[in-house]
């Protein structure tokens, strides 16, 4: 069924198995061979899809071919046609993921002969919906890319100007900047994807709704874009800015944006505040005639946080989902006490009252008898049964009870764990990126491989990977995520201000399962490259075995306890 958020090949004729998992603006294709193991000769996927109401199939391109192809003399040499992926699973980016309707994908096994002349077997086709809203009219997940340091943007934008012409050199001068890049329009959209088109959305809907109030906290705030469209909401804006460490200072990006919407909202609308350490949320409220949405989550409202780092940002709609965040801004609002707020009805559970949707939300910081994060940490040590994805930027100086967790359901060798944070895990035994856990650093990944790629941009200092998700049990009924601005931690629970979503529910665990194994595949193709890098060879596609030490490309896929796992799991 095209509004499935999992659907299955149907073709008994086919040779493997496909399944393939929505995500929001992206898909997850899993295949698994039938029979025990492929033969020796099948060299991989190709990968195609049409676009709702097309008539049109699209090859899906690979980065690596076999050796001896070259574009120069083989101009379609990329197509997985030509260069098959060797890989049991593939997120894929559809061109224009935005289109209502069913995209279709077609998966072919691969076969290569002794002289090296490919074959196809039979296929299996499946269709599925990729539309925007995750739930709609009531609930969206969406992210930003992220990629900046990717192939993809060194091909799409950085061949024509550097990225300096894109994004300003530092957070304080945001307000000013102006991108000189010839394709800066296209580039940010792309850079920002669904998460900033969403934010900004919110805000038009606002400002074009002649009665909405709207209520913002805001830890960052130097993106002019959104500042410009604050300005607009004149005195309807009442806002909460973060005055923490640098952000207090005269001439931060906040100072700056706090000064211009004292201007237009006045000086009553206004309030700095960092709670006990930061008031790190990142929520917009808006409510009016017919109007009724929030936006909450990890993106902060900045150049780095739209366009660098790997962000979500969820959107609620419906009176009753807006309520407690109304009632937690009029907290921070009344007080910059956290023991005042820790004892408020807003630092409680508080349900959303969604259609069909458990989920409910919860605001830090927490007093002793309603803090979370024990609670949180005993549902990941006890509660993970089969899967734990999680994406934790800081969990490398998250001591205690989340991290205790997240060591212990490692060590299961009965659990299936993909884990990401920006810095090494302290504490956490690391593996190899084909184990059970391989955290990766996308600071200490440097420059690509030889050619066929590029050297990429760094973007600047400061962390890529800023989502703070967890999820448990993602393919059981009991699939859980927690999700928003909260970072794990003891300062997020009874310091900061933050914001806590805890969802039950199979399509947005699946959706945020598609992003951390997007994310992981994506840097842990990096280690690959920089290995390569170090050892002076070239990333090739794997042929057939042809003498008796060789061995086929899929061999680790079923020979890896880890990689079994992996290949079963989503297939």
């Amino acid at each position: 069924m095209a509004d499935s958020f999992q659907v299955k090949g149907r073709n008994a004729a086919a040779l493997f198995t496909l399944r393939v998992h929505r995500g929001d603006g992206m898909a997850l294709l899993a295949m698994n061979w039938k029979e025990d193991t492929p033969p020796d000769d099948f060299v991989g996927f190709a990968i195609q899809y049409r676009e709702p109401e097309g008539t049109k199939f699209f090859s899906l391109n690979n980065r690596l071919s076999f050796t001896g192809a070259s574009t120069a003399t083989d101009p379609d040499v990329r197509s997985s046609l030509r260069s098959p992926i060797q890989k049991f699973r593939w997120v894929h980016f559809p061109f224009r993921a935005e289109l209502a309707g069913e995209f279709t994908y077609r998966v072919t096994p691969v076969f290569m002969n002794d002289d090296d002349i490919l074959s196809y077997g039979e296929p299996q086709t499946v269709g599925i919906e990729l539309r925007r809203e995750t739930y709609p009219g009531q609930l969206n997940v969406s992210f930003t890319r992220g990629f900046v340091s990717s192939q993809a943007f060194v091909d799409r934008y950085e061949k024509t100007d550097p990225i300096a012409t894109l994004l300003p050199a530092k957070a304080d001068d945001g307000l000013h900047f102006k991108p000189t890049h010839r394709d800066a329009s296209e580039a940010l959209a792309w850079m920002g994807f669904e998460a900033r088109s969403v934010i900004l959305e919110v805000l038009d809907q606002a400002i074009a709704h002649k009665d909405a109030k709207v209520s913002v906290v805001a830890y960052d705030l130097s993106e002019p874009e959104l500042v410009g469209r604050l300005e607009k909401l004149g005195k309807r804006l009442k806002i909460v800015i973060d005055d923490s460490g640098t952000h207090g200072a005269s001439a931060s990006g906040e100072t700056q944006s706090a000064e211009r919407l004292v201007r237009t909202a006045g000086a009553d609308q206004v309030k700095r505040q960092h709670m006990g350490g930061l008031q790190h949320n990142k929520t917009i409220v808006v409510t009016g005639r017919g109007l009724h949405r929030v936006v909450f989550g990890s993106t902060n409202y900045s150049w780095r946080g739209f366009y660098v780092q790997n962000n979500s940002a969820v959107v609620l709609q419906g009176e009753k989902a807006v309520k407690p965040f109304f009632a937690a801004f009029d907290q921070y609002w009344a007080s910059d006490d956290e023991d005042d707020f820790g004892a408020s009805p807003a630092a409680e559970w508080a349900d959303l009252g969604l259609k069909g949707i458990d989920a409910r939300v919860a605001f830090s910081p927490h007093g002793p008898s309603n803090a979370l994060l024990k609670t949180i940490g005993a549902d990941i040590a006890e509660g993970t049964k089969s899967s734990l994805f999680y994406s934790l930027a800081f969990i490398a100086q998250t001591k205690g009870a989340i991290r205790e967790a997240v060591s212990k359901v490692t060590e299961n060798a009965g659990i299936f764990v993909f884990g990401m944070a920006d810095k090494e895990i302290g504490g956490i035994t690391l593996q190899t990126t084909d184990g059970n856990l391989a955290p990766v650093r996308p600071a200490q990944l440097g420059k690509t491989a030889p050619e066929p790629f590029k050297s990429e941009p760094a973007a600047g200092f400061g962390i890529r990977m800023h989502h703070k998700f967890v999820v448990i049990d993602f393919d059981k009924p009991t699939a859980r995520v927690y999700v928003g601005s909260y970072n794990f931690s003891p300062a997020a629970d009874t310091g900061n201000g933050e914001n806590l979503l805890l969802v039950r529910d199979r399509r947005i665990a699946v959706s945020y399962v598609v992003e951390a194994v997007r994310l992981f595949d994506h840097y842990q193709f990096r280690l690959k490259q920089k290995d390569a890098r170090t050892a002076r060879k070239a990333l090739a596609l794997t042929k057939p075995p042809r003498g008796p030490d060789e061995k086929p490309w899929w061999t680790k896929d079923y020979t890896d306890p880890p990689r079994i796992r992996d290949r079963l799991l989503f297939a």
